[in-house]
């Protein structure tokens, strides 16, 4: 049992330890009743633990036993979500969102932002601290500029903003980060009121009833978009770390003594990055390497993998989850000095067509949980780390992510590898079965113009 206290009064909920707290929020609402407005409940009276409902968060989670005092707070500027069955489970694509009776606040917990929230999904908790963050780049007072005391600033020594095209230069940071992102919406007059993170569809919208369905009609309701591929100006994580260097060597050790490349899971956390603003870094703990057959030039994963699942409960249990994928392309210049050959590069590829397809594959496996989005996701956090030869001839590790568009052709099976150009992937041109949408690229001549 649990007592409540309100501005309406103080209640009490009967509960146990094993109560999930989307329980608690429900059980919460029928004991007060209608009350008319948007609420949050937390664990001390000065709002410094917030009980967030979840379907996995336990009242043992947030230590409370029987007869604590919860608070319960109205939120400013919220609003209440239509009456539906809390007991309706709703997946996409890997996310859970449940349809509930609990109150949501109506825009962003950023500072200054008014972008809507959409959906009712747990986000990680590297984006909860994120949000709460100032986010602004702290400057010292410029002695040679600066002309007023050390309690006033100037535009020599005022805070920038997390996505300042020049400081980000100075930094060599070519994408922002997806929060400093965020906060670019949300820095006009209208505080991103009418901003929407929309993820790219590029199938038929279902349900159309004015023409026959494909092949024998199709409308511009129903029609998707035309796909123009443009430079994503942000990046869901900043940075890769791996704890231990030993995690490496030993998943090296296979290519050693074998020559044949090999592929493996990256399991860790996200953490704030500080070394770019409102970054996020993947800190690997442990590289799960699945059943595989490997050539000195390819790997096949063999699926399905019956110890995957099982994998996902020991890392769970340890704090961990699947954050990302490595392989190698490693081919031995002199064995006797250790050198590879470098052959990945500007005028060549980076990553080819299909290493860019599988990656855009297990993005949308692994989607990133997301308020701002009515589908409850946007984008993705899992990274892809390539494990190659560098300049020097020295085995080196570089991350991509591919960008949200490819993502989306990927997952809507748009996109096809070529077999003599591993550089380039082919748009599939649409059947009596699939529909495919037009996809577009810019080319900018030597003067650059494009």
């Amino acid at each position: 049992m649990l007592r409540v206290q309100s501005p309406e009064g103080t209640r009490r909920v009967d509960v146990d330890n094993v109560t999930v707290t989307r329980e608690l929020f429900e059980k919460v609402l029928n004991t007060f009743g209608n009350i008319g407005y948007s609420f949050a409940l937390y664990c001390k009276r000065d709002k410094s633990q917030e009980i967030v409902s979840s379907n996995a968060k336990t009242m043992a989670s947030y230590g409370l036993q029987h007869g604590d005092m919860i608070y319960l707070s109205p939120i400013a500027g919220a609003v209440q979500h239509g009456e539906q069955d809390a007991s309706v489970l709703k997946v996409k694509n890997g996310v859970s969102t449940a349809s509930s009776t609990t109150f949501l606040p109506s825009t962003s917990s950023m500072h200054g932002s008014k972008i809507p929230i959409r959906s009712n999904v747990e986000e990680d908790q590297v984006d909860v601290i994120l949000q709460k963050m100032d986010g602004t780049v702290k400057r010292k007072r410029d002695p040679k500029n600066c002309l007023h005391g050390e309690n006033s600033s100037c535009i020599h020594c005022l805070p920038l903003e997390p996505y300042d095209a020049s400081y980000l230069k100075e930094l060599n940071v070519k994408h922002m980060s997806f929060h400093a992102y965020l906060r670019k919406l949300s820095s006009g007059l209208d505080g991103g009121k009418y901003a929407n993170l929309d993820n790219i569809s590029c199938r038929i919208k279902p349900g159309c009833t004015g023409h026959p369905p494909w092949p024998k009609g199709v409308c511009s309701k129903c029609q998707p978009k035309a796909i123009t591929l443009n430079s994503q100006a942000y990046r869901h994580v900043d940075n890769v770390v791996f704890e231990n260097p030993n995690l490496v060597e030993q998943f090296l050790h296979y290519w050693r003594v074998t020559g044949r490349q090999r592929i493996g899971f990256l399991y860790g956390r996200f953490e704030i990055h500080l070394d770019v603003p409102l970054g996020i870094k993947g800190i690997v703990a442990a590289i799960y390497e699945p059943p595989q057959e490997s050539t000195r030039d390819s790997v096949r994963l063999l699926l399905p993998d019956n110890r995957q699942s099982v994998v996902d409960r020991v890392a769970a249990k340890l704090g961990l989850q699947c954050i990302g994928w490595i392989f190698t392309d490693l081919v031995a210049e002199d064995v006797s000095k250790g050198t590879v050959r470098h052959f990945r590069n500007a005028e060549t590829h980076f990553l080819s067509a299909q290493e860019c397809i599988m990656a855009g594959h297990f993005q949308s496996l692994h989607p990133n949980p997301c308020r701002l989005s009515s589908d409850g996701y946007f984008g993705s956090k899992f990274v892809t780390v390539c494990v190659t030869g560098d300049s020097q001839n020295q085995v080196h590790m570089e991350g991509y992510q591919v960008s949200n568009q490819c993502q989306a052709l990927v997952r809507d099976e748009c996109l096809v590898p070529t077999k003599d150009a591993p550089e380039l992937a082919y748009a599939r041109q649409s059947t009596a079965e699939k529909y495919i949408p037009d996809v577009y690229y810019k080319v900018l001549e030597e003067l650059g113009r494009s």
